[in-house]
């Protein structure tokens, strides 16, 4: 008897299904996509238990004919393709005619649908792959699915989806690039009855992206739009000093359609060289216009990983058209600073801010008599006039034709009182002349006297520890501390590293408690769904680490407080860092994840190269890597080096 088996169409159903659809996200996908295919201005999905029992995606599309419905839910039925040559350009986002097959193999599927050419619509009941019902049913033109008991019966299934929330967030991720790729229609999506997400569907890109992301990401954006070798690159990139510590923002489309493309990746961050921090991504939403012929979307059953025939046509475009963005930012701001400008004498500018301030528009001009000024007022405008003299020249923008001179409305009062001023200016500035050239000379310093003065000097402090003692020399470069050992060594110590490493050990050790600090002003936090999914979900490690952050809704967190370490304007940043390896490292051990944020707030607390510190700051700092025996920094940095004096009388040639 032979081996092979051919399988019954139930199994050989579950199996391809499990092709495409992975979890509740996938089904939403797909149905969104059909929606799309069909014509509409408007879809709306709600989910309910993170679409596992519930989930309803309506259009008000072209509908479904009667007679395609059963047809539609063969494996491998389609409308859109139709002979070989048609998978050369595929201009739809499906096409494969699996995804209705999929999805009614392993749920219950409902499905009411109307064409406009048809005059009553068709409900249709199918579960687990089997007709239950067909009949008439009155709706309006378009189509709804509903899926419950998503995987009912293959539990194998149904046992790795993760938690409502996670899966929740998995399908509001889908619904979010759906939203970017196709401003020009209205979504709405309600998740467990509450709307989370309603585009206007204007056909502004920035009016989807402002829906999706939120004010602050959208007002951080630069347009983008250009055109090289027949491809077409429009959207937004975010600003460089807005730049993200991971790539977790970025969107690429190719045709409209979300996609993972390395190529995109690679060009986008070769653009901002040089204008983006190292270890910053630029965030962006970009959709490649580029003929169909010239992209492959039939590689991946997701269909998120394309194959071009010619890779470089869209690594350039994508970097020119980002260059030319990010260089067009630029001018804008130097064209606003750089206005043409005239140089004004401040004493003229105080003129007539004094001469506004004393005329009254009712009565005629009359000349000031200097002599009968008080001399409270007359100090007064001498103090403020000094001010004004004082500063160095400013500039104004340039006046217009129509605006007043000046010099030609300066009236003799006004000079007077000019001549006053500076008369009082010269006398006030001969004063300390005068006695400069009354002092007597201070004699040059003698030899003998430079010595006396050096003895006379604070002699650099002795630090005694464990049977050794340190002499502090002194700081190199802002960064190394200097010591010397027992007149034998030179102990080199970059404070970073040594600061960084005894951060992370009192944070280890006291697992972040007494270190947390609430924040005056709560930080929001805007992050992808995948991102704050894992936050969402590891809300008692960030505790633990010192951050107290709550659920905001709709991929927003709030950090109400953060270790005391963590400057403030690090503390965005490193919450978007740390939720980035949090989703990208879900398999770590709890340890694992807790040394690694550990890591990261010490690293961004610890005093930086280059930033002032006093002696007595460095002295403690040496003390404890010295007490503590520190050698490494968490990243596994040295913290010391030593360079002995035998090393050094070598190097001089001392010794032979």
């Amino acid at each position: 008897m032979g081996r092979i088996n051919i399988l019954d169409k139930h199994v050989a159903e579950l199996i391809a299904a499990g092709e495409v659809v992975e979890r509740p996200s996938s089904v939403i996908k797909e149905l969104v996509e059909n929606s799309i295919d069909a014509g509409a201005t408007a879809v709306t999905v709600e989910i309910k238990n993170g679409g596992v029992t519930f989930m309803r995606v309506s259009d008000n599309g072209s509908g479904i004919l009667r007679d395609d419905i059963r047809p539609a839910f063969i494996r491998h039925a389609t409308s859109k393709v139709r002979v070989e040559d048609d998978l050369s350009a595929i201009a739809t986002l499906g096409f494969r005619g699996e995804a209705l097959a999929s999805v009614s193999s392993v749920s219950h599927l409902e499905l009411i649908t109307k064409a406009r050419e048809e005059d009553i619509g068709t409900r249709y009941l199918i579960e687990g792959g089997e007709e239950i019902s067909l009949d008439d049913a009155g709706c309006p033109d378009g189509t709804t699915f509903i899926i419950r008991d998503l995987f009912y019966n293959v539990p194998a299934r149904m046992k790795f989806l993760k938690t409502d929330m996670a899966e929740g967030n998995a399908v509001s991720n889908v619904v979010d690039k759906i939203a970017l790729s196709h401003p020009e229609i209205a979504i709405t999506y309600i998740r467990d009855q509450k709307t989370v997400l309603r585009t206007s569907g204007d056909s502004k890109l920035l009016s989807a992206i402002y829906a999706v992301y939120g004010r602050d990401f959208a007002s951080s954006l630069i347009p983008v739009d250009y055109t090289l070798g027949g491809i077409h690159v429009s959207g937004y990139v975010s600003r460089p000093e807005n730049a993200r510590p991971n790539r977790n923002m970025q969107n690429f489309f190719i045709n409209r359609r979300f996609v993972i493309c390395k190529t995109a990746m690679a060009a986008l961050s070769e653009a901002c060289k040089g204008a983006v921090m190292v270890g910053k991504f630029p965030s962006c939403v970009l959709d490649l216009d580029m003929s169909f012929e010239a992209v492959d979307v039939n590689v991946h059953p997701t269909k998120l990983e394309v194959r071009f025939v010619n890779e470089r046509p869209v690594f350039d475009a994508v970097y020119h058209a980002v260059k030319t963005a990010l260089m067009n930012g630029d001018k804008r701001v130097e064209a606003k600073l750089n206005k043409p400008s005239v140089k004004v004498n401040p004493f003229e500018l105080a003129q007539k801010v004094f001469r506004e301030r004393d005329e009254k528009p009712a009565a005629p001009v009359q000349k000031p008599d200097l002599t009968r000024l008080d001399k409270r007022t007359e100090q007064k405008r001498s103090d403020e006039l000094f001010a004004m003299l004082d500063e160095p020249v400013v500039t104004v923008p340039k006046r217009t034709a129509d605006s007043i001179s000046l010099s030609d409305s300066a009236s003799p009062a006004v000079e007077n009182y000019r001549k006053y001023i500076e008369s009082v200016k010269a006398d006030k500035i001969a004063e300390p002349e005068k006695k400069e050239e009354e002092a007597p000379a201070e004699p040059e310093p003698t030899v003998e006297k430079l010595a006396v003065q050096e003895a006379d000097e604070e002699p650099k402090p002795l630090i005694d520890m464990d049977d050794n003692y340190y002499k502090y020399i002194g700081e190199a470069f802002g960064t190394y501390i200097i010591l010397q050992k027992n007149d034998k060594e030179l102990l080199l110590i970059d404070k970073h590293a040594a600061h960084e490493r005894i951060i992370f050990e009192k944070l280890k050790k006291d697992k972040g408690s007494g270190y947390s600090q609430l924040l005056l002003e709560p930080i929001t936090v805007t992050l992808n769904k995948i991102d704050y999914t894992a936050v969402t979900q590891s809300l008692d490690i960030f505790s633990e680490a010192g951050f107290d952050i709550e659920d905001f809704g709709s991929g927003t967190v709030i950090v109400r407080s953060a270790p005391q370490y963590l400057p403030a304007e690090d503390i965005e940043s490193s919450v978007i860092e740390m939720a980035g390896y949090l989703s990208e490292n879900k398999k770590e051990i709890r340890s694992e994840k807790m040394e690694w944020i550990y890591a990261n707030v010490s690293c961004r607390a610890a005093i930086k190269g280059g930033n002032r510190s006093t002696e007595r700051e460095l002295i403690e700092l040496a003390r404890q890597v010295e007490d503590e025996d520190i050698r490494r920094c968490p990243h596994g940095r040295p913290v010391s080096l030593v360079l002995t004096k035998r090393e050094l009388e070598r190097m001089f040639g001392r010794l032979q």
